[in-house]
């Protein structure tokens, strides 16, 4: 397996990284991978590799640039989480799915990427931005985990227009379920919808590097679901 940097180019005409990796065929279609609020560390780019032994040629693209360069925080260290929320408060959500977006179109664009088909995938904030976009362009298919800005924005479920999977953890504290149930209720006309909730889980339950959230059962399950969503609306 491949992988590399790229650089993206920002609706304002800067420069942003991106961490690429390839599958061992070297192309296959693109999943853009959303970051958690640490940043695109250790946890992000071994979800690019995940998906890459699918199949799929996967691009995490570095939200936190505005904020300073290379961005990515260990979520094992004591101050790690601390750090990660103050990221977070400074970002700007906006720009962020902007940046988003422009990461989708860079994939589309590549080589290995015959056809431009390419969908989008994120954890905890990046579930959130991978919804937006979802609304606010045109990605193949989505996968949101636990994104915490999804039920605040629910104004844009009816611009989704891709099919799209939900994964919530049954314990997830920031995300409770009276939460989760008016998600599921704002899709519940969309037919391209899937939703799940795993019970026993709280919020970001498959970032295995973090003994704090991780969830084995519920990490295991999810990605057979995500593997299988992929199969059907993005296929190898």
């Amino acid at each position: 397996m491949m992988s590399r940097a790229e650089r993206i180019r920002a609706d304002n005409g800067g420069e942003f990284a991106g961490h690429l990796a390839l599958p061992e065929s070297g192309s296959g279609p693109g999943l853009v991978v959303i970051q958690e609020i640490f940043g695109v560390n250790d946890y992000i780019k071994g979800a690019c590799e995940r998906l890459a032994k699918l199949g799929y040629v996967a691009l995490a693209p570095d939200l936190y640039w505005r904020l300073g360069p290379g961005i990515a925080i260990d979520e094992k260290a004591p101050d790690g989480l601390q750090k990660a929320f103050e990221h977070v408060g400074r970002l700007d959500f906006a720009k962020a799915a902007e940046d988003a977006t422009a990461a989708l179109e860079h994939l589309r664009d590549l080589p290995e990427v015959p056809g431009g088909k390419a969908g989008i995938l994120g954890f905890c904030l990046g579930g959130g931005v991978s919804y937006m976009v979802a609304a606010l362009s045109d990605p193949v298919t989505c996968v949101s985990y636990y994104g915490s800005a999804v039920p605040d924005a629910l104004g844009l479920a009816g611009q989704v227009r891709c099919p799209i999977l939900f994964h919530f953890g049954g314990a997830d504290d920031y995300i409770p379920a009276e939460k989760q149930q008016a998600v599921r209720e704002a899709f519940a006309q969309h037919p391209g919808t899937e939703f799940h909730v795993h019970e026993g889980a709280g919020h970001a339950f498959d970032n295995h590097n973090s003994a704090m959230f991780h969830h084995e059962r519920a990490a295991r399950e999810a990605w057979a679901e995500t593997a299988d969503f992929l199969k059907r609306t993005l296929p190898v």
